[in-house]
């Protein structure tokens, strides 16, 4: 395989919680290095960075007081328990079912993302809070500016529990749209594909907020579809399937993506021997469910991509200790010491030159002219000026 920049290239990034530090430092490193990206494409936190790296707002990431560098990041998918929570559906099961709900509340993480592309397309509205219709104004400013520098297409994915399917937003150049909202044998195309350039205008931080949603531990998010839609103003529950980035390559395949460079936190399988005591706490312990199930699912779906695209990269640490819901960071017996989210951004970052823009980029013989990373830069992120 050999990188052209003149293929048409997706960024694929995937992955739940606090492994969106990870993604910070690779999306730092790639635009330093000014690799061309044609789509920007996610599953869970990865779809809320791609919102943005959509928008050339990436740097809303990593900045000095930006998403992964803030306090709030560490308030990220707090405690739901014995917390009344308002339905607009009826909800069945036992008395303690309803009080309780379920463990882990994504609100704070999908509020502070919400915020941040808010500040990208406010333009003179003095609003500070979103308001209702941000997600039109998403997609409005996005369509109207395709094509432009730092300007993306976009493809981000969820799960629909009351469909029993996924559902697919993207928004698109017109010689793609086609294609993707096409008619596919024994499939309902309108039922899962939401044009964000047409009658899923409104629907792009719906489903950024469903993928932020982890399934089980946090309540599904409500999203009512368009009353002139396939679903007639329906009210379906959403959320993150971490399973879902063979969907994601699916689709990119059929939009006529020929390079895909993938970004997760979640480390393949171990070495002999690097077997480590289980932690037992509940954040732990399904964190470390979702980060094998993440793994798992991209190992299988590399033996297709293989298939699909012409060249397939993958920006991956060998190790990495902080789990999916370790906001605060994690012990790690290996090194023994503490890693934080704010040592996983400078990872990614380094993983990124390392493993893809020396290796790779510089070895297609296409240098790119800020591609050498200045002497003071070979360890972390540099600060933001």
């Amino acid at each position: 395989m050999q990188y052209s920049p003149s293929r048409r290239t997706a960024l694929v990034l995937c992955g739940t919680g606090a492994h969106g530090a990870y993604h910070a430092g690779a999306l730092r490193a790639l635009q330093e290095a000014g690799v061309k990206i044609d789509l920007v494409a996610g599953q869970g936190i990865g779809a809320a960075a791609a919102v943005l790296a959509a928008m050339d707002g990436a740097s809303r990431l990593w900045e000095e007081n930006g998403i992964w560098r803030s306090p709030q990041s560490e308030r990220f998918y707090g405690s739901a328990l014995f917390r009344w929570r308002r339905r607009t559906r009826r909800v069945s099961g036992s008395v303690w079912r309803r009080l309780l709900g379920s463990p882990f509340n994504p609100n704070t993480a999908i509020d502070v993302f919400a915020a941040a592309v808010w500040q990208l397309i406010r333009g003179a509205a003095r609003d500070a809070a979103p308001p209702g219709e941000v997600g039109r104004r998403y997609a409005e400013v996005l369509a109207d500016n395709l094509g432009q520098p730092g300007f993306r297409e976009l493809m981000i994915v969820a799960m629909d529990l009351d469909s029993r399917g996924d559902v697919v937003a993207a928004m698109l150049q017109d010689c793609y749209r086609r294609d993707f909202i096409a008619p596919r044998p024994a499939r309902e195309r309108r039922a899962e594909a939401l044009d964000l350039a047409g009658l899923g205008r409104d629907h792009a931080l719906d489903i950024m907020a469903a993928a932020l949603t982890p399934p089980v531990v946090c309540e599904p998010r409500e999203v009512t579809f368009a009353p002139d839609g396939y679903w007639r103003g329906e009210t379906h529950r959403l959320c993150d399937r971490p399973g879902s980035i063979n969907r994601l390559f699916e689709e990119l395949a059929g939009v006529a993506v020929s390079q895909i460079i993938v970004v997760t936190a979640a480390p393949g399988s171990s070495a002999p021997h690097r077997l480590r005591l289980p932690r037992l706490d509940l954040r732990s312990r399904l964190g470390e469910f979702v980060s094998a199930a993440e793994a798992a699912a991209l190992r299988d779906a590399m033996d297709h991509a293989l298939l699909r695209f012409d060249s397939f990269y993958v920006i991956c640490p060998p190790h990495n200790p902080v789990g999916p819901f370790d906001f605060a960071g994690a012990y790690d017996d290996a090194s023994d010491r503490r890693h934080s989210t704010q040592e996983l951004m400078e990872r990614g970052y380094e993983d990124a030159y390392h493993q893809f823009i020396e290796p790779v980029v510089g070895a297609s013989g296409e240098m790119i002219a800020h591609g050498t990373r200045h002497p003071d830069r070979s360890r972390g992120i540099p600060e933001t000026h």
